[in-house]
């Protein structure tokens, strides 16, 4: 096995984290990755060993019910964002022996992203040295052409909608199995272009004012998060440094989608290796 598994146990859930092994130097760069909604943590096995070939200590999250976490989502499930955000800290202290002595940064995907920048808004981020946004955004329905805005606001509303009525999201066609407070959060995003209140308290302030230098990577291919939807989001980072790519299929060497780029991450790991090198 290439990794080891761990688990941390919050209230009656238990996440899961892979930890890939670390480089010799005990300065190397750490990356925790954060996945996208509904996709476990061993699907990103080929990132993560490209990663780690190029020169950083690497983990892997499973999101609470994904993957090895537990338990399945279902209608007694109470989380939603506030809850998922609070997850990212906790992994960090979870982390902490193994981290020690290294810059961190945080790499999300999809959703994943959104958990990253919304604890450093939430929190300033201490101990984190740059986060990496790859293939996210705020899918608000005005950022998008008419037509295919209504579209995005009309599919959003209903999965949400169909989330309230069932209890939990089943997973039909998008995002697995989820919560309905997670799906509730995501619905929330789309309609009004930010972030909804966690715990009472409103964190777009708090991203406008962070400065954490930020890498973000939109996909060539990517029908979910199209190029200005990640720009829509970087427009919110008004006070950080933020490094725009976008991640092409000329670049990998193979198509790219929302979920393909993955497979085919090499040149995208060196990257982050750069990226993490001028931190």
């Amino acid at each position: 096995m290439d990794h080891q598994q761990e688990y941390i146990d919050r209230g009656d859930d238990r996440i899961g984290i892979q930890i890939y092994p670390a480089p010799e130097s005990a300065q190397a760069p750490a990356v925790v990755l954060w996945p996208a909604m509904g996709v476990p943590a061993r699907f990103y096995r080929p990132f993560a060993l490209a990663l780690t070939a190029a020169g950083l200590a690497v983990h892997v999250v499973d999101l609470r019910g994904t993957g090895a976490s537990s338990p399945r989502p279902g209608r007694a499930s109470r989380y939603g964002y506030h809850q998922l955000v609070t997850d990212v800290p906790a992994v960090g202290e979870a982390l902490r022996t193994r981290l020690a002595g290294r810059p961190v940064l945080l790499l999300g995907h999809s959703l994943g992203a959104h958990l990253c920048l919304l604890h450093l808004a939430t929190t300033g981020g201490p101990g984190i040295a740059g986060v990496v946004v790859v293939a996210a955004g705020l899918a608000y329905w005005r950022s998008y052409p008419p037509v295919r805005g209504l579209v995005t606001l009309a599919q959003t509303q209903g999965v949400a909608a169909a989330a309230a009525l069932l209890g939990v999201w089943p997973g039909w066609g998008f995002g697995g199995r989820q919560a309905r407070g997670v799906i509730s959060g995501w619905a929330y995003t789309a309609r009004n272009g930010r972030y909804p209140p966690l715990g009472g308290i409103d964190p777009n302030p708090g991203l406008a004012e962070l400065r954490t230098p930020v890498l973000a990577v939109s996909v060539e291919g990517d029908d979910y998060v199209p190029a200005f939807g990640l720009d829509h989001l970087c427009g919110t980072l008004v006070s950080a440094p933020v490094e725009r790519v976008h991640y092409t299929a000329a670049e990998a060497g193979a198509r790219l989608n929302h979920f393909r780029w993955v497979r085919s991450g090499e040149p995208l790991a060196r990257r982050v290796a750069g990226f993490a090198g001028r931190l």
